[in-house]
């Protein structure tokens, strides 16, 4: 079943979770534990997101440095397809711009296609150091407009080749959002503009960076709308747990922390402080969205479910 249809006919709002493949090596026991224990609360679809390959520098015992070009967290499809299966329960297969070609795509979407897997999250994926060189035959998607419209044209039969009497897809294609705005973009009117050209190429739905304050997705809404943007749009909420986080989430995300959150963390003892301030902040700023008519609650867990649940818990949803 596509997200879209789950948001159309939800009576309530909707709880999902993002998870983030093992690294490469390890074996997936961990996150099918973390989705069993999120089972509970009856999710209707599951975010698992995609890493393309990057470079790192190993010193060698000479003293120079050799890089080494690897993908950190593959298998992405086959997780998606093992917890759908497993756990009776949708997966959102994130799928990237950078790193991929396009015909690696087409590929990708044509296994998703026969694994039965629905929804796409479109996304143009983090600027690494790791420039991948590519074929004289091969092409990319610049932008993740450009994805959606390589998804939008195999939903509807249009393949990069002529296949002749190619049957379409039918995938439901959910696009990211930044209410604080993306880094790159000029104004958070421009990024508005670019974010309604996703939609008017085939986006289904929106999902918003993580937010901690309100006001800030609200505001962001009301823009959209005012831009001609109808689809759902859903906030993305990721929960404190450590001091770090006020330095690591506005270096990597480009977001914002209210001042009282964030003297309230500078306060704080330890990381068991930090937690309980982090759990308490957000089940009041997932209360206001939820009273607010919000279509999703949508949780970065990544692969740390213990304070969400808590949150949850605590609401009684």
């Amino acid at each position: 079943m596509k997200v879209i249809e789950y948001l159309e006919k939800a009576q309530k709002p909707l709880i999902s979770f993002e998870i983030i493949p093992p690294d490469r090596g390890k074996n997936a026991d961990i996150i099918y534990r973390i989705v069993e224990e999120l089972m509970v609360f009856n999710p209707p679809f599951i975010d698992v997101t995609s890493h393309a390959a990057d470079a790192d520098y190993i010193e060698q015992p000479d003293g120079t440095f050799m890089r080494k070009i690897t993908r950190k967290r593959p298998g992405t499809i086959g997780l998606s397809a093992a917890i759908k299966y497993r756990f009776k329960v949708e997966t959102v297969v994130h799928l990237l711009c950078n790193g991929f070609t396009r015909e690696e795509t087409e590929d990708a979407l044509i296994e998703l296609n026969y694994l039965g897997i629905d929804n796409i999250f479109a996304v143009r994926g983090d600027v690494r150091n790791y420039k991948k060189i590519h074929q004289p035959d091969r092409t990319v998607n610049n932008y993740a407009k450009d994805l959606v419209c390589q998804i939008k044209n195999m939903n509807s039969g249009v393949f990069l080749e002529d296949e002749q009497d190619a049957d379409p897809t039918d995938f439901c294609i959910g696009v990211g959002a930044y209410p604080e705005k993306h880094e790159e973009a000029p104004s958070l009117a421009a990024d508005i503009r670019y974010l309604k050209q996703k939609v008017d190429a085939g986006a289904d739905y929106i999902v918003t960076q993580m937010i901690f304050n309100n006001a800030k997705y609200f505001k962001f809404v009301d823009k959209c709308r005012e831009a001609g943007i109808t689809v759902p749009i859903i906030p993305g909420i990721k929960l404190l747990t450590s001091k770090f986080h006020l330095t690591s989430l506005p270096r990597h995300f480009n977001i914002s922390f209210p001042d009282k959150l964030v003297q309230d963390v500078q306060a704080a003892k330890n990381n068991t402080e930090v937690k309980e301030i982090g759990i308490d902040y957000a089940r009041k700023q997932v209360e206001e969205l939820l009273n607010s008519g919000v279509p999703c609650i949508h949780f970065y867990i990544m692969q740390d479910p213990a304070s969400v649940k808590q949150v949850i818990k605590s609401l009684g949803i």
